[in-house]
């Protein structure tokens, strides 16, 4: 991949990426850090992408991989010298999709909340069942596309998709939600 293509890369699918990479990291900086690093990688690896298949899927592949292994770094960080006060982290707030112009304000913050609420609800799954989902439905990406990106079998997308919808109506139905 040449330098023209992966501009054209990442102007095309790289709003995709940044909001994969927010959702995966649960804010907005730290969605950003990992976003940069993605590019980066990408970036140095240019040369070995082909523009023909799908970078998209080799890009988000990356972005989990690198979210894992800070995790990892972290996590044996604070094991060794663990810290008294962590920083709350801050939410990101999304925008509403839609048409909105016709709906009265009072509709749209409805809406906000309840798109809020929700992506909290999801930000809460374990991270086997969450990532399944930002993958399937914010990257918009096809079961089988999911599977290969996380090294998972096709079944077990679909079984983990199906619990993490499971496990949201019945924390949606517990608070009342009949959305």
């Amino acid at each position: 991949m040449n330098n023209d293509e992966f501009e054209r890369f990442v102007l095309k699918f790289g709003k995709d990426i940044l909001r994969f990479c927010r959702m995966t990291a649960g804010d907005a900086e730290d969605g950003d850090e990992l976003y940069q690093d993605t590019m980066l990688k990408l970036l140095e690896k240019r040369k070995r992408l082909d523009s023909m298949q799908n970078t998209k899927s080799y890009a988000l592949s990356t972005s989990i991989y690198l979210w894992k292994n800070k995790k990892k770094k972290y996590a044996n960080r604070m094991r060794l010298v663990p810290i008294d006060s962590m920083n709350e982290m801050s939410e990101e707030r999304y925008a509403v999709s839609g048409n909105d112009i016709e709906f009265s304000p009072e509709h749209i913050m409805l809406k906000q909340n309840e798109i809020d609420m929700i992506q909290e609800l999801v930000a809460a799954l374990p991270e086997k069942y969450r990532l399944p989902i930002y993958l399937y439905y914010s990257a918009d990406m096809q079961i089988n596309e999911v599977s290969k990106i996380l090294g998972l079998p096709e079944g077990t997308v679909k079984s983990r998709m199906r619990k993490a919808k499971k496990q949201l109506k019945e924390k949606l139905e517990a608070i009342g939600y009949d959305g």
